[in-house]
């Protein structure tokens, strides 16, 4: 391959970013003013901050992968942004409702300042990390700090909203949770891309599927015990599920043996059923999933929210009501955080929440793309894992809302009001163009 050819695939792929971030930020500025006519009939007075706010969110990066990852996926970036930017109308969508009705404080100001702090992390970590195979050098150390943040909400006092997953330090309050996932998919891919062949070649075949050996079951019964506690000491569902199943993933990814999928989901069945049934946030939470509209029986405990969600869900139908136009406060303080795919269904509608999904969906794609085009195993196997753990957090999240399983808590990436999510996210992104970058070099311009 030419200097001449090496050049012009860059040179491509870097232009074909730039006009689909373009496209990203008219889009977000038509869904602002959009939003500002629908509530107050009059254009929006902030449109030329939110503007320029949207055009440095999407050059900063731009300019940073073009100057120190040439070869990236042209898509992760501009998917990233365009979703960070639809949240950030959502919650400037939602404000005037909140402030109405509940004399709420405004977010989106807040959500705008931490997708700057997550956009230029993602920059920093871009320019530093000049290659994510370093990355593998530190997997033990990168476990032992995920596995004290993991733990860590279990020792500090009370709760919010009946789970444990926040740290307090003086004024400020974050989810560990969040970069946890990223975290646990480095050790994961190092220390798989170690012990592959020995997970991957012994054990005795039962009725056609090979079952992995006694000793090799030691991690996965690591992981189970430990994504157990964290179901039953910060009663955290949601860190707990997209855990285990990431781990499980990316089990299946590095070994191709369906036995490790038959283990993890029954254990997985087994564990969930035991303290679903013993402990009382858990199965209110499971009890609330079967009897959604039992919140509005006499002297019923319930939460409204998931009927709420619902209604909200069947009301939009299959265009929805318009942006602006539905009553998704209704729901209460989650409507913002946990349940803010509510407002996709019930302004924008069927058409509004599959558009979402689609999103979320091209960007795992890309992420998948990326470890079919890399190389090096630890990159194939961490580009999987990240975009899998970002496939898991977006089932959670919009199966509890859409009543397909219980409610995690969890946030709707980059949507959701939420400064630990957005950062946490933002660096994912960080190492999907790093990734991606590598294979380009690597795979030639075809790719």
């Amino acid at each position: 391959m030419t200097v001449e050819t090496v050049r012009a695939t860059a040179y491509r792929r870097r232009r074909a970013e730039a006009l689909l971030l373009g496209l990203t930020v008219l889009i977000s500025c038509f869904g602002y003013v959009y939003t500002g006519l629908a509530t107050t009939g009059s254009v929006p007075g902030g449109l030329p901050g939110f503007a320029g706010s949207m055009v440095c969110l999407a050059l900063v990066p731009h300019l940073a992968v073009r100057r120190w990852a040439p070869y990236a996926d042209p898509l992760i970036l501009p998917l990233a942004v365009l979703l960070s930017a639809f949240g950030l109308v959502l919650l400037y969508r939602l404000d005037p409702a909140y402030r109405a009705r509940y004399h709420a404080e405004s977010t989106a100001s807040g959500q705008l300042m931490w997708t700057v702090i997550g956009v230029g992390l993602c920059v920093l970590v871009v320019a530093v990390l000049r290659d994510h195979r370093r990355l593998q050098r530190y997997i033990y150390l990168t476990m032992a700090v995920a596995l004290v943040l993991l733990m860590a909400p279990a020792f500090f006092p009370g709760d919010t909203y009946g789970a444990k997953r926040w740290i307090f330090i003086g004024p400020l309050s974050f989810q560990p949770g969040e970069f946890v996932k990223t975290m646990i998919a480095v050790f994961f891919a190092g220390y798989l891309v170690i012990h592959r062949d020995a997970l991957a070649l012994t054990g005795r075949r039962v009725l056609g599927v090979r079952l992995p050996p006694g000793r090799q079951l030691g991690p996965i019964l690591t992981v189970w015990v430990l994504s157990l506690l964290v179901l039953v000491l910060e009663r955290d569902l949601g860190t707990s599920l997209i855990f285990f199943g990431l781990f499980v993933v990316m089990l299946y990814a590095a070994t191709e043996r369906t036995s490790w999928v038959v283990c993890g989901v029954l254990m997985a069945v087994v564990g969930a059923g035991v303290v679903g049934s013993l402990e009382p946030h858990v199965k209110g939470r499971v009890d609330a999933w079967l009897h959604p509209f039992g919140a509005f029986e006499p002297g019923s405990t319930f939460s409204p929210q998931a009927a709420q969600a619902l209604f909200g869900f069947g009301s939009g139908g299959v265009t929805g009501a318009g942006l602006g136009r539905g009553h998704p406060e209704l729901i209460g303080f989650a409507g913002r955080s946990d349940f803010i795919l509510t407002t996709v269904g019930e302004d924008l509608g069927m058409a509004g929440t599959m558009f979402v999904l689609v999103l979320y969906a091209l960007l795992a794609q890309r992420g998948l793309s990326t470890a079919l085009r890399s190389a090096d195993p630890f990159g194939k196997l961490l580009s999987m894992g990240l975009a899998a753990a970002l496939a898991l957090q977006v089932f959670v999240v919009a199966g509890g809302v859409m009543g397909l399983i219980p409610l995690t808590g969890k946030a709707l990436p980059f949507l959701a009001k939420s400064g630990s999510s957005l950062v946490a996210n933002w660096l994912m992104v960080a190492l999907l163009i790093r990734i991606s970058d590598n294979a380009g070099k690597e795979s030639g311009p075809g790719s």
